[in-house]
């Protein structure tokens, strides 16, 4: 398996293109195709519980299947909690996303913006790809680049920047963040069948206590999971664009 093999892992996606290819999971993959080295990914969400709500499924499912999944958190939340300081509030999420990782099983890394007051300059791109040069990935997710949040926006066009920068060097992926409310024209080109780890999902979706979970999880995300499903033909699943660059593109 490859870089370009990269998500081999559910089946197929709609219009016959594949995001984890016609083989499922790593227990059915023939022995002596087994890769040595599993592919590694990264997942750059701009606030706690970003990654986990959004594609929480997926990375629970690839790590599973012996992928290499690390979190990043472009900042620790720290205008999230109504009523404490930057401090405390940063303190407070910080702890969440710690414990969402443990039940996801992987490990987290927090960068220096600050939520609410996210930047787009040469020192913050400069940050963005020095990171995806150290951890070297075979796959990033991020978030969608058309959305209202502008930390969202933020972190998509810092990702985005360094894979123009590190010449597409690996495979990026888009999530969807409460599509319509934020996320907007999201139109997926690839699914992940989540039905199975949805349970361990949820629960570390719900370690962000701090953020009436339960409330925006209802509300939002199990909705978004179930249609996506629909769409996927399975009962739950999680969508997303895949940017792909061709011989025209002049990026």
């Amino acid at each position: 398996m490859n870089r370009r093999d990269m998500l081999k892992v559910t089946g197929a996606a709609i219009a016959g293109t594949s995001i984890f290819g016609p083989r499922a999971l790593a227990g059915n993959t023939p022995e002596s195709e087994t890769p040595s080295k599993m592919p590694k990914v990264l997942v750059i969400g701009a606030h706690p519980d970003d990654p986990e709500t959004c594609c929480g499924g997926t990375i629970i499912t690839l790590k599973n299947a012996g992928y290499d999944v690390v979190v990043v958190y472009m900042t620790r939340g720290q205008s999230g909690i109504s009523g404490k300081s930057k401090e405390e509030a940063g303190a407070i999420r910080t702890q969440e996303s710690l414990n969402a990782c443990e039940i996801m099983g992987v490990r987290s890394i927090f960068m220096s913006q600050i939520d609410g007051y996210s930047e787009i300059n040469v020192e913050k791109y400069d940050e963005m790809r020095g990171l995806i040069i150290q951890e070297n990935p075979d796959i990033v997710f991020t978030h969608w680049t058309l959305d209202l949040h502008r930390d969202h926006r933020v972190c998509s066009c810092l990702v985005l920047e360094a894979w123009k920068r590190l010449k597409y060097k690996f495979d990026l992926y888009f999530f969807e963040p409460m599509t319509g409310a934020q996320a907007q024209l999201f139109n997926p080109t690839d699914y992940i069948d989540i039905t199975d780890v949805a349970e361990q999902k949820r629960k570390a979706c719900d370690c962000h206590v701090s953020q009436g979970m339960d409330h925006i999880y209802s509300d939002w995300h199990e909705h978004m999971e179930r249609f996506r499903g629909c769409e996927f033909h399975c009962q739950r699943a999680e969508a997303f664009v895949h940017l792909r660059r061709t011989g025209s593109d002049i990026l």
